[in-house]
């Protein structure tokens, strides 16, 4: 009995500071875009400083200028994998251009395939607009699903407009209409603060619909508005703004949430990104 109460507080022992370690460890990725001022310097030359900032898990592309098989094997080279590709719109309303799609998701090793973008006249979103975004992401998320990929849909704060008399909006309608077997989302979480929206309470509402996060903060005093839109300087370094990243991040790792790339679109990225990845690591659950 004495020997069977040693073992087990042995495991206790040991199982506790993993389990620590379980919680505060986390798998951050980049959106490849972040990285934009230092192309200039070579494709390879970014790739090495992605790889020297910890960073394995990419959303994004084969850059212009390189062929797929040039950027895989520099992506094998630094050890990074791509996770998530760009699917425009208008490719996965065309059979063709979404078999493309899929080819070249599949080609480098994606799992997911994100349209960040519902096409619509100037600032007037409409719930036509909506109506045929649903239509196609329900039809191109199953042919998506039939080839081994995931469709997600990243929202830009349009998608909160009011419609039906003021009974709800175009988001929740999105939400309520698309498939889940079909279509999931990633949240950029500056996007939903942007038009006023509650990042943790969006987390929470639709639990099991989001499989990856944008992580991006936004200076405090700026300004909702329900455009898309924003001046790209109001990205801040993570934890500095008016956002919530602490609590997010809380929330989604609870909720299994398992891919987050941090995208910083300011003139300030590269000393930004660090000092992001830096906060991230310091957060405790």
């Amino acid at each position: 009995m004495k020997n069977l109460t040693v073992k087990c507080l042995l495991i206790i022992m040991l199982i506790i500071p993993l389990s620590r370690q379980e919680m505060t460890a986390q798998e951050i990725g980049l959106q490849m875009g972040s990285m934009k001022l230092m192309f200039k310097e070579g494709i390879p030359a970014t790739l090495a400083r992605i790889k020297e900032l910890g960073v394995t898990e990419l959303e994004g592309g084969t850059p212009r200028g390189m062929g797929r098989e040039e950027f895989k094997k520099l992506l094998k080279e630094y050890g990074l994998k791509i996770i998530a590709v760009g699917g425009s719109f208008e490719r996965l309303q065309n059979k063709d251009s979404l078999q493309k799609v899929i080819t070249i998701a599949k080609d480098l090793g994606a799992q997911y395939v994100i349209c960040y973008w519902i096409p619509h006249e100037g600032d007037n979103f409409t719930y036509a607009d909506m109506k045929k975004g649903v239509e196609v992401f329900n039809a191109a998320g199953k042919t998506l699903d039939e080839n081994g990929l995931t469709l997600s849909y990243h929202a830009h704060g349009y998608e909160f407009r009011e419609y039906n008399e003021g009974k709800g909006t175009l988001f929740e309608y999105m939400m309520d209409n698309t498939n889940p077997a079909f279509v999931s989302y990633q949240m950029d979480v500056f996007w939903i603060k942007n038009p006023g929206q509650d990042p943790v309470a969006l987390l929470k509402k639709y639990p099991t619909r989001w499989k990856s996060l944008h992580l991006k903060d936004r200076r405090i005093g700026t300004p909702n508005n329900l455009n898309g839109r924003q001046d790209v300087e109001t990205n801040v370094v993570l934890g500095t703004g008016d956002v919530g990243i602490a609590d997010i991040m809380k929330t989604a790792k609870q909720l299994g949430i398992k891919h987050y790339f941090i995208e910083d679109e300011s003139s300030r990225a590269l000393e930004q990104v660090p000092e992001s990845l830096k906060y991230l690591k310091s957060l405790k659950y």
